[in-house]
């Protein structure tokens, strides 16, 4: 008997380490502020070894780089906001359409920006539109090719948080238990028995399920609740509490596949399992203006800790790191009173 759902996963993995060109240019995070930095940045290196060439001195370099920086700084900005609005264009077009498509709004940005300049004459360099045409053409394929090497590069690492978070997930531990606690009711509550096994296969169905797909905060929130279900007839409700402060404006924000899950399930194996009274987990959503706010708080258990090999966090983290860039943030550590907390933070 083959293990359809495994198959699936890996066959996931095999396609995104061979995804086209097309359907990289999609996956481009043109519209995330990492994207909006890292273009700046290239853009003031290039422009500055450029000027160095023609520069009688430190002082003459700098002033040549101000003033085309008062050009190119905008023309970026105005760049990186057109090709934002663009993206689903071009992620439909050929691989040699979309860096034209790159190419043209990079001059266009820049061209808007010098002409007005240009016209009262304090465009810095050449007075003839052509050069900065071709210098916006220039930079713009060099940002727009850049960030597709590191899609290309990044994919790997995706593979990689894949298969780490599988090892996470896959819990023979968890499954015998939870089938040893379905047993036990069947002729105790034959009812709450189906219940148990009806959340044990939705969450390996979700285990098991692509990860290349966006879920919601709120569809995290109701496997969570299944898993901490099937854990408090494990450990009983006194030994086991759970907390829930929700935000229902939190509840559409995008999450990695199976995100929250695995931090829950680090609550319960390192914060209530070993303390023998049992303690507490407190799971929190907030809306923030243009940001969610997550967190999962559990109660440490006294005396020396057990180490875990942290391969859940790290599988997380990455995962956040890969859909939301640097618009994603992701804390963890101790609180003040004692409490473990791991918090994340998203654009809506």
């Amino acid at each position: 008997m083959h293990d359809t759902g495994a198959s699936t996963l890996f066959d996931d993995l095999r396609e995104a380490v061979t995804a086209p060109d097309a359907s990289m240019a999609e996956a481009l995070q043109l519209c995330r502020s990492g994207t909006l930095l890292r273009a700046m940045l290239l853009v003031i290196v290039v422009l500055g070894v450029g000027l160095m060439f023609g520069a009688h001195g430190p002082g003459s370099w700098l002033a040549d780089l101000s003033g085309a920086a008062t050009v190119a700084v905008p023309a970026t900005l105005l760049w990186v906001l057109m090709a934002c609005a663009a993206r689903h264009l071009i992620a439909r077009a050929a691989p040699a359409v979309q860096v034209a498509a790159a190419s043209t709004l990079g001059a266009v940005a820049a061209l808007m920006l010098w002409w007005p300049m240009a016209s009262v004459g304090m465009a810095p360099g050449s007075t003839h539109a052509i050069a900065p045409a071709l210098t916006g053409a220039l930079l713009a394929t060099l940002v727009f090719q850049s960030e597709r090497w590191r899609q290309r590069a990044r994919l790997p690492a995706a593979a990689a948080a894949r298969l780490a978070d599988l090892q996470t997930r896959i819990r023979p531990h968890f499954l015998f238990n939870t089938l040893n606690t379905a047993i036990t009711l069947v002729q105790l509550d034959p009812k709450r028995a189906e219940e148990v096994l009806e959340d044990l296969s939705d969450l390996f169905r979700a285990a098991l399920g692509a990860l290349d797909q966006a879920t919601t905060v709120g569809a995290e929130i109701e496997l969570a609740r299944r898993y901490l279900a099937i854990e408090q007839l494990r450990f009983g409700p006194r030994r086991l509490e759970v907390e829930w402060d929700l935000d229902a404006n939190a509840a559409a924000a995008k999450l990695p596949p199976l995100a929250l899950q695995p931090l829950v399930e680090n609550a319960v194996r390192h914060g209530i399992e070993p303390a023998d009274k049992g303690g507490t987990i407190e799971i929190r959503t907030r809306r923030r203006r243009d940001r969610v706010l997550i967190s999962v708080t559990n109660t440490v258990a006294p005396g020396p800790s057990r180490p875990g090999h942290g391969i859940g966090i790290a599988s997380v983290r990455e995962r956040l790191r890969l859909m939301h860039d640097l618009d994603a943030d992701f804390r963890c550590g101790l609180t003040e009173d004692g409490r473990f907390r791991v918090s994340i933070g998203l654009p809506c």
